[in-house]
């Protein structure tokens, strides 16, 4: 067995956070910190992608802050995410959503799953 993978397992942290793919809406509420103080600061938008594995996956979120896009990638084993809330299951048909990038107004809505 390799080397790396024995260390990884030895210290990876388990998350149980939800489950979600690319597509979905959530909201990201992370610490950060300013001088001393400690807050949560929440990041609202559509997943637009999922890489990497184990203790070195990623997931990218996009929102739309007045007419600028931003988007912010966030490691899955990172300990200032205090929490992942999936507000909306997107229904779309690939895994990465850079199309998305291009599309402005009513174009760039995602349709929900319905259950």
């Amino acid at each position: 067995m390799n080397l790396m993978n024995i260390v990884e397992k030895e210290f990876a942290v388990k998350n149980d956070f939800a489950k979600f793919i690319a597509g979905d809406t959530v909201t990201v509420h992370y610490k950060i910190k300013e001088g001393n103080k400690e807050r949560i600061q929440q990041f609202r938008g559509v997943v637009i992608q999922r890489s990497g594995s184990l203790h070195t996956e990623t997931f990218t979120v996009r929102k739309m802050s007045g007419n600028i896009g931003v988007e912010r990638i966030f490691p899955i084993a990172s300990p200032f995410i205090d929490q992942i809330e999936v507000n909306k299951h997107g229904k779309v048909r690939r895994a990465r959503i850079f199309y998305l990038r291009d599309l402005t107004g009513k174009k760039a809505r995602i349709k929900e799953k319905k259950f």
